[in-house]
């Protein structure tokens, strides 16, 4: 079975240097940056010392900047330019991961219909998150077949009522803004030819800037003057639950500074404000945890895969759900910060999960 890997690959040029590389000067920088040594950084790697140097004179050349600074008693330190390249570069892979994973998978489907080892593959259609990546992790190393495309909540429950996909994943908050974020799936969710499987229940909040500059609280905040904003595409079920939040607090969208500054991930909207651009974000702790950021928890959400009644009694399906259930994927899932596996691997009936939706 082929496995394709696709990931973001960008150069620099100006009027008078050739284009540069990115890949091994933003390794170097990253490295340099957590080592404080640029021999110990060019043998992590893999690089010998004197190419190390060379990379890094092309890059002050081309910018015109020096991109590292040494000082007695703390090694050498990345400029604010070098550190913004690495930002950069972070907020490159965290948007485009989605697009190019499924880009991957796509491919991976193409090639695999010529193999010798041919098998039916899973049809995963899902919001893009930690616990569904963790899966597609595993998924892997069991050689299992899967056709990932990653899209909001709406859409994959959509495709899947359209029989476009065996398993949809879609997340809905506990408490006060359940029932009317349910209403949104309702229409493509049949409690007579569907069901469910529970994934995991995460913590959903505030990303801010460390240490709090702003003072930000909660939700109420997000309409002050001098506090900018970074939101989540239209159609995500983040920022679904972001809006009925905001209209119970009869909050505007256009009184929100960045409202419509938009990213297609958790990570993404966290590298925004971790570079900088931005003051607050609304996403799940894990991404803020990973970039750094301070986080103001203010909802628990369950993450659901929804499939048809009928695929329980499929093998592949079967297996599926032996991995959801083992103590192994359960024990990763419970190391996400702010994600809890008391009840992953759970299958549900529609009524069980949502005894109050109602079939349009």
């Amino acid at each position: 079975m082929y496995k394709v890997k696709i990931t973001p690959h960008w150069e620099i040029s100006s009027d008078s240097e050739a284009a540069l590389d990115t890949s091994a000067l933003l390794s170097l920088l990253a490295s340099i940056q957590t080592t404080g040594s640029i021999a110990q950084a060019a043998q992590e790697v893999g690089l010998s010392y004197r190419y190390a140097w060379g990379i890094l004179r092309d890059g002050e050349k081309l910018f015109g900047e020096v991109l590292m600074s040494k000082s007695r008693g703390r090694g050498t330190t990345l400029t604010p330019l070098a550190e913004k390249l690495i930002w950069a570069d972070r907020r490159v892979a965290a948007r485009l991961s989605p697009t190019l994973e499924s880009l991957a998978s796509e491919l991976e489907s193409e090639l695999n219909k010529n193999s010798l080892e041919k098998s039916k593959a899973i049809r995963l259609h899902a919001s893009h998150g930690f616990a569904v990546a963790s899966l597609l992790t595993i998924f892997n190393k069991e050689k299992l077949a899967v056709e990932t495309i990653y899209r909001n909540s709406t859409d994959a429950v959509a495709a899947l009522s359209r029989k476009e996909c065996d398993l949809a994943g879609f997340h809905v908050p506990l408490g006060e803004f359940e029932a009317p974020a349910i209403a949104q799936y309702s229409q493509w969710l049949n409690p007579k030819t569907h069901c469910l499987i529970h994934l995991a229940v995460r913590n959903q909040g505030l990303f801010i800037a460390p240490g709090n500059p702003k003072g930000i609280r909660g939700i109420a905040d997000l309409n002050k003057h001098n506090i900018n904003f970074v939101n989540r595409q239209k159609g995500s079920g983040t920022r679904m639950l972001l809006e009925l939040m905001l209209a119970n607090l009869d909050i505007s969208p256009n009184d929100i500074n960045g409202f419509e500054n938009t990213e297609f991930t958790h990570s993404a909207v966290a590298a925004f404000i971790a570079s900088g651009m931005a003051e607050v974000g609304f996403g799940v702790q894990t991404a803020a945890q990973r970039f750094g950021l301070d986080f103001i928890p203010l909802v628990r959400e369950r993450y659901f895969f929804a499939l048809p009644l009928a695929a329980l009694d499929d093998p592949i399906i079967q297996h599926v759900i032996a991995i959801l259930q083992s103590t192994g994927f359960r024990d990763e899932i419970q190391q996400l910060a702010g994600y809890d596996s008391l009840d992953t691997g759970k299958i549900l009936s529609i009524n069980e999960a949502f005894p109050y939706i109602k079939r349009a």
